[in-house]
């Protein structure tokens, strides 16, 4: 087991390490991230996947990136072990990394069985661990207490690590949908004490949500989650006190609502997802800032403009996600060594100004 967690101190080390400490922004807890981070969700469940993941994650460390996001149902819990076995190899120093893992799809265990649900029900409900009640989406979703204290001991063995930097309720969304809100809400309050208790065990250092549409829909959605709300369930279980900390959600060219959507209500005000979490003090990482690759391509003619000095549309897009104002970390996904590359050769130069992505938005 590798001791320690991310430190301020180490953090802003690597930094001033590394060839433009202008490509970093302080988080959560005093933490300095640089506003590219690695996830680790691309591949297929194989050895060979396995092996180039190991070896991504170390050249990122190298090229200045010391965010590292995964979860414990990606690749069938191959991910997390992935990163732990790169963080073993000696050469990333545990201090000096911000890991994020994710909590609340239920994982399958190295490879899709031939039945999912029948191994569902063998691992985690013949066994008396959950009730059948407590899950959503097909039995492919759970936030109850003993499944979160199962699946954090799990990926605690997986990475191989005494404490988790951030620790992320996955997709949360997915309770709402099919339950009432004062069901939700009792689910919620129950994770949170859950995972306030785990930072008290060193386990954690502090939590979040990991949403896809959550943030990104109406108030009147089924799916939408309010962040005043949620900060105001970690207050109920810990007060002032409370780790809720994080916020990851989705955010690229084609899908700009977490800088452009005003949804989120603060008092008399709306406010966009990005603009309500600096209000409430959470430290916000986006996902699929190439959209699965789709963004790789030519699709906003005036790009080059307003981003200038890139060769690559794939880096103008996730210059426009690691630029825009409140995002401390745009994370970045893939297993080819030259991609990666390309992509953190932006930690080379510093990020384009606010008023570059607010002109993109007419603002």
């Amino acid at each position: 087991m590798i001791i320690g967690r991310a430190t301020p101190t180490a953090t802003r080390g690597y930094m001033e390490r590394t060839a433009n400490p202008a490509a970093f922004r302080e988080a959560a807890d005093g933490l300095i991230l640089s506003t590219i981070g690695l996830g680790t969700a691309h591949g297929e469940p194989t050895e060979a996947a396995d092996a180039a993941m190991v070896a991504t994650i170390q050249q990122a460390f190298a090229l200045g990136c010391n965010v590292f996001d995964t979860a414990i149902a990606d690749r069938h819990q191959r991910s997390e072990r992935a990163l732990g076995a790169a963080l073993a190899g000696g050469t990333i120093p545990r201090e000096a990394v911000v890991l994020v893992t994710k909590g609340g799809v239920v994982p399958l265990d190295s490879m899709e069985p031939a039945e999912p649900k029948k191994y569902i029900y063998e691992r985690y409900i013949a066994n008396g661990l959950v009730h059948p009640n407590e899950f959503a989406a097909g039995y492919r979703h759970c936030i109850a207490p003993p499944f979160l204290e199962a699946m954090l001991a799990m990926s605690l063995r997986n990475l191989d690590v005494e404490t988790i930097d951030a620790y992320l309720l996955h997709n949360p969304e997915t309770q709402a949908i099919t339950l009432s809100y004062d069901s939700f809400r009792r689910r919620m309050l129950d994770a949170f004490e859950t995972l306030e208790q785990a930072v008290e065990r060193r386990q954690i250092a502090s939590y979040g949500i990991s949403t896809w549409s959550g943030c990104r829909v109406a108030p009147n959605a089924p799916d939408f989650l309010a962040l005043t709300s949620l900060v105001g369930l970690a207050y109920e279980v810990a007060g002032a006190a409370h780790h809720f900390r994080w916020l990851e959600l989705p955010y690229n060219l084609l899908m700009p609502e977490a800088f452009a959507l005003e949804n989120q209500q603060l008092d008399d005000s709306f406010l966009s997802p990005l603009a309500c979490a600096e209000a409430l003090d959470l430290s916000v990482l986006t996902s699929a800032p190439l959209m699965q690759g789709r963004l790789t391509i030519p699709l906003v003619p005036h790009l080059p403009d307003a981003l200038p000095g890139l060769a690559t549309d794939a880096q103008r897009a996730l210059e426009f996600a690691r630029s825009t104002p409140g995002i401390v970390a745009a994370l970045v996904g893939t297993l080819d060594a030259a991609h990666l590359a390309e992509d953190l050769a932006l930690l080379r130069r510093e990020p384009a100004p606010p008023e570059a992505i607010r002109g993109l938005f007419g603002l």
